[in-house]
């Protein structure tokens, strides 16, 4: 409640609220709509970017008023129902053309590809969006195409102990099938444990609206090795990556918060050939042909194996860092993509990184302190405290927000990787313990 207060009133001030019908549209630019969910962090930085390439963008959202500025307007439309979703679009597409339609979340991949078959544009198909988006199905699909996943099953949970362990064995991770960051994956090295994390993760995936999603979970096999993310560009079905990161904290368990990632990742040329082509692999057996990539890998003695892949850009603000790899922000080059525009990049050199400040405990943030101190560290770019004071913080598994992101360029990424760990030792987040209060008959009680 509190992170969607807050992010609503950082767009009111910024921007303004209309209804879309009562403002004209500048027909001459070439038009993108955006399919996301209203709290989303990433319609900023798409807004952002069609302003820098002259584009006019349309936001499809939900909510009685749309958000828009001087350069967007916006459609309500249900987004969890698709069927009326897609009719409100249709019927508005007669009026006014697109040139592309870029789902921004996991959340509203699947509908902005149906919406953009319905109308002919050039998106992914919504299959391959569904495969790619959950983990289930996407589990199976790299089985099936040969590309090394770790093996799993799928249990439906109740309240009640699974009987059976898994054929696989310890240790093994809990994920749930549709969420993101991290959120419910909890690594279990026995069978208690296992029964503990799946009642734990059983009530994070209580708010899911899919009945399927909501009472079944994937077990799989724990990889150990090196894990590394890749991010790239679709287009034609060629995977064009823009960077490769590290991802240099050992992610072990039994939650797994993801914390640095650091530009260029400090692999061999051919254990950098390895990920990409496992990741352009996937996209071919998903079916993924267009836009952007955010994959998962972890690489070891048997080879790189395939953790998640999704096709949106990364998450958090993480995208700022491809900003100093390419010379455009990733918004920028998504957008440049899906309308067909060509940007003349040339990578940088030199290293960059972020730091995604982990949530330690539960509670009510009151205060980040040191960060003037821990922006003066050599090679420390910028510190964005994300939450505000009086914001509800949990950790994983639960947590779905970070405190924040500490950003840093360097000659090379050891030193992106040590300013990082310099600044972050000097933060200290004040978190109050938080005393739910209950009001009954007779006044409040704790």
């Amino acid at each position: 409640m509190w992170r969607r207060w807050w992010l609503w009133c950082q767009w009111l001030w910024r921007l303004r609220l209309i209804q879309v019908n009562k403002r004209p549209l500048n027909a001459a630019k070439r038009r993108v709509l955006l399919v996301s969910p209203p709290e989303s962090y990433r319609i900023q930085p798409y807004v952002r970017a069609a302003l820098s390439l002259d584009l006019e963008i349309n936001l499809a959202s939900q909510g009685e008023w749309a958000i828009s500025s001087p350069h967007s307007a916006g459609i309500d439309v249900p987004l969890q129902d698709h069927r009326a979703a897609l009719a409100t679009l249709v019927e508005l597409f007669k009026q006014r053309q697109y040139d592309a339609v870029i789902g921004t979340d996991d959340s509203t991949l699947e509908l902005a590809a149906k919406f953009a078959k319905k109308i002919g544009l050039q998106q992914n198909p919504p299959t391959a969006v569904r495969l790619a988006r959950r983990k289930d199905l996407s589990r199976l699909c790299l089985h099936q195409a040969g590309i090394q996943v770790p093996a799993f099953s799928v249990v439906e949970v109740s309240e009640h102990q699974l009987s059976d362990k898994p054929h696989f064995g310890f240790p093994c991770v809990i994920k749930p099938l549709a969420l993101s960051g991290s959120r419910g994956v909890i690594r279990a090295n026995s069978y208690e444990g296992l029964n503990q994390g799946v009642q734990r993760s059983l009530k994070i995936i209580s708010e899911q609206t899919d009945l399927y999603e909501k009472t079944h979970l994937l077990l799989e096999q724990f990889i150990p090795g090196r894990e590394f993310a890749i991010e790239g560009i679709l287009s034609d079905g060629q995977l064009d990556v823009l960077a490769v990161f590290d991802k240099p904290d050992p992610m072990e368990g039994p939650y797994f918060e993801e914390t640095y990632y650091i530009s260029p990742a400090r692999v061999t040329l051919n254990e950098k050939q390895i990920l990409v082509e496992t990741v352009q692999n996937a996209c071919r057996a998903f079916g993924l042909v267009t836009g952007p990539v955010h994959a998962e890998c972890r690489l070891n003695k048997q080879g790189a194996w395939l953790i998640e892949l999704a096709a949106r850009t990364i998450g958090g603000l993480c995208s700022r860092l491809l900003s100093f790899g390419t010379g455009y922000s990733l918004e920028q080059l998504v957008l440049a993509n899906a309308i067909g525009l060509e940007l003349p990049v040339e990578l940088n050199d030199g290293a960059a990184g972020v730091l995604m400040l982990p949530t330690e405990e539960a509670g009510i943030l009151r205060r980040v302190e040191g960060v003037m101190k821990a922006e003066k560290v050599p090679y420390i770019d910028d510190i964005e405290i994300s939450l505000r004071e009086g914001y509800h913080v949990f950790p994983l598994p639960e947590g779905m927000s970070y405190l924040g992101f500490i950003f840093s360029t360097a000659p090379d990424s050891d030193k992106v990787e040590q300013a990082l760990r310099d600044a972050h030792a000097l933060l200290n987040p004040v978190i109050a313990p938080f005393w739910p209060v209950s009001v009954g008959k007779k006044g409040a009680s704790a």
